[in-house]
């Protein structure tokens, strides 16, 4: 029997990843990454707006270059047995659409403005939107956020659409449809050319997009159309019905074949979001908070469809049936900023590197990039010898991980970051080693919310790159939380779970359980809690929540 292969993209916020691997036990046969060139060099992009927005052009650079340097590296018995393709996104990350599902920014007279691009999860220019859509809800008898913890963000669907209607009028003119970003990779790859023919997932659309089968589909057009008449008749624009991830999308076009170097019999997978495969590719279990870790953190779990029954978990990113893995209920949190708070420091550090390296007259001018370099890739790594060598008082530094707003538990992209108890004595060291308990102490925030709510955690599964590269911030979170924390194999969990997907997409496995038990890689190690340290981070938990009480009532306008 030959040999069978699948291939696993996931389009990171910096990168898109490929691999290909074989179908019967995972094992990864090439990858490749991408850096988005545009994305890179900060186009299209308002740090001080927090507008984020992507070009598609990267994105479609970067699917091609992967997944053609894979197959080179596969050979010739790769590229004509590979079975199938699945892809997983950021999200919410839609863009406007013409009616056949082509992104704004690919025509010539939209080509440079943002608006016409995909809104990063990260974007987040439409708190005002957002707020609207809480305030409005409230004036309806059924509850339309019943699904999404409560609580609308300005990191989704509607907030983000409403968004760009009202701020830029050309795209409003011309802006036929809204589209997820892990909808429409498989669309394009498959040749769609009528957007309301789209096969979009339950993953995005439940999780973002208020679809719910209770809805009967997406919330009522009055729904929307009161909130605003811009969105007047845009459901209808829409979707109704929504797939499984294990659900095929279609076949390769010929474009697309021709571009990747495949064949048309190649199946193409439904889409989802990262952490969502990613949960699969790390091999979830029941009632296991499988945490994707990197530059913000996406935290998964999934529960039996059962024990859900009519129980609702306020203040997450939404619980959908399907949205993991077919069958479960998937249960969605995370940080807006994990791994960027630790980028946030080193770039403050980095400002006289930056800055004033170019002004030494001391220095070979041909050394200083080098240089620059040198000293920027040695900061995180030093600065994590050096705290994880401190002792741990309860009296140390304390900060809040709020540097790009509150995702979970209880949304809110208004608040902001602090650090308090510093004095003359404070370094950075130990203002870094206050940033990762901070971000530690926001993840202990989420369980504590699904243990408040009725859903236990029984255990952590730690994915994505913080997970494997940094042993003292996962020994921190396994002191904060007070519980083991198991680290999986793979380097690349999401086009891992990916991968599984496309296998389950193209029929080699009944059931996405069944590909993630083959082709699962395992744990390459485990964290376990220091009692000691246990003890002094609970109460420095206690001063956390104190102090983010206190900033809170601050941003509020109570004090």
């Amino acid at each position: 029997m030959k040999e069978q292969f699948v291939i696993g993209v996931d389009f990171g916020t910096d990168s898109v990843r490929s691999i290909i691997s074989k179908a019967h036990n995972g094992e990864e046969v090439a990858s490749s990454v991408f850096y988005y060139p545009r994305w890179r060099d900060g186009l299209h992009c308002d740090p001080a707006r927090n507008q984020f927005r992507q070009h598609p052009s990267d994105y479609m650079e970067g699917l091609e270059f992967t997944i053609r340097e894979c197959v080179s590296k596969g050979g010739e018995s790769v590229r004509k047995n590979c079975k199938a393709i699945s892809i997983d996104t950021t999200g919410s990350s839609p863009v406007a659409v013409d009616a056949t599902g082509k992104p704004l920014s690919l025509l010539p007279a939209f080509a440079n403005n943002p608006n016409a691009m995909f809104v990063l999860w990260k974007d987040h220019t439409a708190t005002r939107e957002a707020a609207q859509i809480n305030e409005h809800a409230k004036e309806f008898k059924t509850n339309y956020l019943q699904y999404v913890g409560g609580i609308y963000s300005s990191e989704w669907f509607w907030a983000k659409l409403l968004h760009v209607l009202r701020v830029d009028e050309n795209v409003r003119r011309t802006c036929y449809s809204w589209v997820e970003h892990c909808d429409w990779i498989p669309f394009l790859l498959t040749g769609g050319k009528d957007v309301l023919k789209m096969k979009r997932g339950v993953c995005s659309a439940g999780h973002k997009a208020l679809w719910s089968q209770e809805f009967g589909g997406l919330p009522p057009d009055d729904f929307f159309a009161s909130l605003d008449p811009l969105l007047k008749g845009f459901t209808n624009r829409l979707f109704r019905d929504t797939f499984t991830a294990d659900k095929p999308a279609g076949n390769l076009n010929d474009e697309w074949a021709s571009r990747l170097d495949l064949t048309t019999e190649v199946i193409v997978g439904v889409g989802a979001f990262d952490a969502h495969m990613g949960a699969v590719g790390g091999q979830i279990e029941p009632y296991h908070l499988s945490k994707v870790m990197g530059t913000s953190t996406c935290d998964m779990l999934v529960a039996p469809r059962a024990a859900m029954k009519n129980k609702l978990v306020r203040g997450i990113c939404g619980q959908v049936d399907g949205s993991v893995i077919p069958g479960m209920i998937g249960l969605e949190a995370g940080q807006s900023a994990f791994g960027d708070t630790y980028a946030w420091f080193r770039n403050v550090l980095s400002w006289p590197i930056h800055n004033l390296l170019d002004q030494a007259t001391s220095i070979d001018p041909r050394l200083i990039e080098k240089l620059k370099t040198e000293l920027i890739d040695k900061l995180i790594p030093e600065l994590t010898k050096q705290a994880s060598a401190l002792p741990l008082l309860e009296s140390d530094e304390l900060s809040l991980d709020w540097l790009n707003g509150r995702r979970t538990p209880d949304a809110n992209q208004e608040l902001k970051a602090a650090i308090s108890d510093l004095d003359l004595a404070s370094d950075a060291p130990s203002i870094f080693k206050s940033l990762v308990e901070a971000t530690c102490f926001g993840a202990k925030a989420i369980v504590d919310r699904f243990e408040q709510e009725g859903v236990s955690v029984k255990g952590l599964i730690g994915l994505g790159g913080v997970a494997r590269k940094s042993p003292y911030i996962m020994q921190v979170m396994a002191d904060v939380m007070n519980m083991p924390i198991r680290i999986h194999k793979s380097e690349q969990t999401c086009a891992a779970g990916a991968s599984m997907f496309a296998a389950t997409a193209a029929g080699i496995y009944p059931r996405v359980e069944e590909a993630m038990a083959a082709m699962g890689q395992g744990f390459e190690r485990s964290f376990k809690p220091n009692p000691q340290a246990v003890s002094i981070y609970k109460k420095r938990y206690k001063k956390y929540n104190h102090f983010g009480e206190f900033i809170g009532k601050k941003a509020n306008n109570i004090l």
